[in-house]
């Protein structure tokens, strides 16, 4: 759900590698999980700071919030022992 919110906050550009990403969660078993939501994380980092210096806040803001959630799950999936 985050990666859909995440992929439409991006122009076209990004939008590949959001969907691409999200294909792959989508798709692939609890173990890819940890790695997929550090990569999440990683491609929502680059668009805030793409969209700061761009000067669009509102998708700046937009992302930044589902950076945090993103980063909210990695700590649980963590927790509940996903490797």
């Amino acid at each position: 759900m985050r990666l859909e919110q995440l992929q439409a906050t991006t122009g076209p550009g990004v939008t590949p590698d959001v969907a691409r990403l999200r294909a792959e969660v989508e798709t692939g078993g609890l173990a890819g999980l940890v790695s997929a939501t550090a990569r999440a994380m990683a491609l929502a980092d680059g668009l805030c700071w793409d969209s700061l210096t761009r000067g669009d806040i509102t998708a700046f803001a937009d992302q930044a919030e589902i950076l945090a959630e993103l980063c909210q799950f990695d700590i649980g999936v963590r927790l509940l022992g996903h490797p």
